[in-house]
């Protein structure tokens, strides 16, 4: 069956370029959020947050009529869902937003079409996926039995950078797994007219846990280079100078350490693996223990830092979770703000975040945290403390050498 139709739910930061490049290749894509505002902005040929190109490619379908955005899905051939995927207070995974897109979606659905979780969901979700749409459609079925008509499931995770997304969605390899092989084939042929990399076929449950796997991978590694930088720290050892020297080792390669870890997938990712199995899991929980551990010890050398002041101005530069990017989701340079500012509040904290306009709620309520550019917040500083390493903190001298304040470089950029 030809696909010419697709629903893209949730037009996040994996959906939303992905209906885009989608609908490049001139299948007509509805994309379904329910902020009335991002549908709005797309509908508008805007894009509510920032990623390069991605822009061009949403403007340019939403001219050329081949995207267009609602609050609601419409029957189509197939459907991708990209919702979010977090997990509760005790590490569990939250499939809620999954479970109301299976709601939006089954009225919709006829028979023949295609479901795609891309979604980074623990192992078995594509299954719950499948078992809430049959759920609401029971005359629908997975194989055919007693003459129904069957819906295709399958899942894709995602597996872009922020800041190279509308490139590594065209050239990096895809694994997609079906709950069945023609499942799988299926979304194959829709990956198909986009991705130039390979695309590897196989079970739905591998597929969900080789995304799971790659991320707990690099979270362990970066845990030992977080791990080394706490162990350095004691022992008055240059982290930077220690790993650059272990690394011309020829089958060493360090990772950098840094405030912690952020971002929806290396800080969430690894949870779902130690939730479907706690007693193998023992190095991946570890490793989370040790990224996670970060921000309250970079806390506590500013605490340090800012003793004896009576009050006290702190630079915090960097919000986002990584570099050059506006995406705030699980960034530890958040947590460390909000801890600065309950622990010491009579201190004055100066965020300089140059790719936001405005504070996330958290750190907006606070009285003694507000949002400036650089020089503003390094003028009279007591302590600096790099938690970003943007290009705009990279270029150059930042610290003038008549300022007097207390540096603390959770990225070593000036290493």
């Amino acid at each position: 069956m030809e696909i010419s139709t697709v629903g893209v739910i949730g037009l996040g930061y994996i959906g939303l370029p992905t209906a885009a490049i989608l609908a490049s290749k001139d299948v007509k894509v509805l994309g379904v959020d329910i902020n009335p505002d991002t549908v709005a902005a797309v509908n508008r040929g805007d894009v509510p947050f920032v990623e390069p190109d991605l822009a061009t490619y949403v403007a340019g379908a939403v001219t050329h009529g081949t995207l267009r955005a609602s609050t609601k899905p419409e029957p189509a051939d197939a459907f991708i869902i990209a919702v979010p995927t977090p997990f509760k207070g005790d590490f569990e995974p939250d499939l809620s937003y999954i479970e109301a897109a299976a709601e939006a979606v089954a009225p919709h659905l006829s028979g023949g079409e295609l479901l795609i979780l891309e979604s980074t969901s623990p192992p078995g979700a594509t299954q719950k996926l499948a078992q809430w749409v049959l759920d609401a459609r029971p005359d629908l079925s997975l194989d055919g039995t007693g003459g129904r008509p069957v819906v295709h499931f399958a899942h894709c995770p995602e597996r872009v950078l922020p800041g190279r997304v509308m490139i590594e969605l065209v050239t990096n390899d895809r694994i997609v797994g079906g709950l069945t092989h023609e499942a799988a084939e299926r979304a194959h042929d829709l990956y198909q007219l986009f991705c130039q990399g390979e695309i590897l076929l196989t079970d739905a449950v591998t597929a969900e846990m080789a995304k799971l796997v790659e991320n707990s991978f690099r979270d362990v590694n970066i845990a030992f280079a977080n791990e080394l930088s706490l162990i350095a720290d004691k022992l008055d050892v240059d982290v930077w100078e220690l790993i650059r020297l272990a690394n011309h080792h020829p089958r060493v390669n360090i990772l950098q350490p840094g405030p912690g870890v952020g971002g929806h997938c290396i800080a969430v990712d690894p949870w779902f693996i130690v939730d479907a199995d706690p007693e193998n899991a023992r190095l991946i929980r570890t490793a989370r223990q040790v990224n996670d551990f970060k921000p309250i010890w970079v806390t506590e050398r500013v605490i340090e830092a800012a003793q004896g002041l009576t009050t006290p101005k702190i630079a915090a530069l960097g919000l986002a979770f990584k570099a050059d990017i506006d995406d705030l989701r699980e960034s530890p340079a958040r947590r460390i703000v909000a801890r600065m500012a309950d622990a010491i509040p009579v201190a004055e904290i100066c965020v300089v975040e140059p790719h936001i306009d405005k504070l996330p709620p958290e750190l907006a309520n606070r009285r003694n945290v507000r949002l400036t550019d650089l020089d503003n917040a390094l003028k009279g500083s007591d302590v600096v403390v790099v938690l970003v390493d943007h290009l705009a903190f990279r270029e150059g001298d930042i610290l003038p050498n008549d300022l007097k304040a207390e540096l603390i470089d959770t990225r070593g950029i000036w290493s």
